[in-house]
């Protein structure tokens, strides 16, 4: 999708859209990707790794998305109503990891549930969509391990989005570049027909 004229943003209204942010540089947008989603009509709920605090202020997510963000597995605030993961996953329409650092990815490829974010991708209903943006520098992209991940993840069920090639943070040129908001808007919306 070259444009956001291309995709009907009118399927998004009323859609409840889980977003996970991992620590990957690209974090910084998704205050921006919140707003397109708001502007659409979703209600967007935030799920951050520790790690994502270094890139986006989790209040700044917090007030743009209207909703309180999700850092901490064992927050005394979000666990009043019991397995709490559970009811995030079943909350939500699709769940969206986006920016999705190489550590995370491997994570959700090995099932390693050690935070917030990756038990709520393991409790998702299997007909609730799980859409993964990796964003990170090529020499991580291309990895083999990375790779490798991407494709575990795929063959189970999740949908990749693939990283942009352009220009990165560290100053490299090549894939790897977390991708235009549209790009993502498309790959949500078809996840929603």
């Amino acid at each position: 999708m070259s444009n956001k004229e291309n995709i009907n943003l009118g399927v998004l209204k009323n859609k409840k859209i889980l977003l996970g942010v991992t620590g990957s540089i690209a974090a910084y947008k998704t205050p921006a990707l919140v707003r397109e989603f708001i502007k659409a009509g979703s209600e967007v709920r935030v799920i951050m790794t520790p790690a994502a605090e270094n890139f986006v202020s989790p209040m700044i997510l917090s007030n743009l998305s209207r909703n309180p963000v999700i850092m901490d597995m064992f927050d005394k605030s979000v666990m009043n109503e019991g397995a709490w993961h559970i009811h995030a996953a079943r909350w939500c329409d699709v769940m969206l990891v986006a920016p999705c650092s190489a550590s995370s990815l491997g994570k959700i490829a090995n099932g390693i549930s050690d935070n917030a974010l990756i038990a709520v991708c393991f409790a998702l209903e299997k007909n609730t969509p799980l859409i993964i943006s990796p964003a990170m520098d090529t020499n991580m992209w291309l990895h083999p391990s990375t790779q490798r991940n991407a494709k575990i993840v795929e063959n189970d069920g999740s949908i990749i989005i693939p990283p942009d090639d352009g220009d990165l943070s560290s100053g490299l040129v090549g894939p790897g570049r977390f991708p235009e908001f549209n790009v993502i808007l498309g790959y949500v919306i078809n996840s929603l027909l």
